[in-house]
């Protein structure tokens, strides 16, 4: 998938945490690797368009990706990253970007697992984000771990004291809700919001 013959010098970019003078930054990886990805500004096809794209196609015949679609794509799943830190971002979301950074080792080196799109997008020539050469993902993972708390929070504050309270006391049940139904803290606040809460 990726050609390594292809040095990644090629880019004009110092790699992640390296001054152009050789100097280290104090900072992580990880916090130069959410803001690229929060930045970033790779050519994103337009979900219609994709949607015409697949329709068109023949269910017999084979869709053709470049290798540079498939970095694309890599990029893409990445960039969901970089939603965990944004306090609009849905909670559904958020469990699911979180099940795919923290799923079982095992899992770690298959096509577009959380690791190996950090392999891809940090080595890859057709990138999009300037190189920063292979990224540790425990780092990375530990970054989250440590921010992960304060970003659900923020997300959390959007909602009524009954549906954090639901959230904090009973989170699989929440999940699962959740799993089934996407909408569902949405519609539960906006049947209360009408109903009123028939136990207050």
């Amino acid at each position: 998938m990726l050609d390594h013959s292809i040095s990644p010098e090629i880019r004009p970019y110092p790699p992640a945490g390296i001054a152009d003078d050789g100097g280290r930054f104090e900072r992580t990886v990880f916090q130069t690797l959410l803001e690229r990805l929060q930045a970033g500004d790779a050519r994103i096809v337009p979900v219609a368009t994709a949607a015409a794209m697949l329709d068109a196609a023949d269910d017999e015949s084979p869709i053709e990706w470049s290798e540079e679609d498939v970095v694309q794509l890599h990029w893409r799943l990445l960039k969901e990253i970089g939603r965990l830190a944004d306090p609009d971002t849905p909670l559904e979301e958020k469990f699911d970007t979180l099940r795919w950074v923290f799923t079982e080792r095992e899992k770690d080196h298959k096509p577009f697992s959380f690791v190996s799109c950090l392999r891809v997008v940090g080595c890859s020539p057709l990138s999009p984000l300037p190189y920063c050469g292979l990224v540790d993902a425990e780092e990375v993972r530990d970054f989250i771990r440590c921010a992960v708390r304060r970003w659900l929070l923020q997300t959390l504050t959007r909602y009524p004291s009954w549906v954090r309270e639901a959230i904090v006391e009973h989170p699989d049940w929440v999940e699962t809700r959740l799993a089934r139904n996407p909408q569902w803290i949405n519609e539960e606040v906006r049947r209360v919001a009408l109903e009123g809460d028939l136990f207050a």
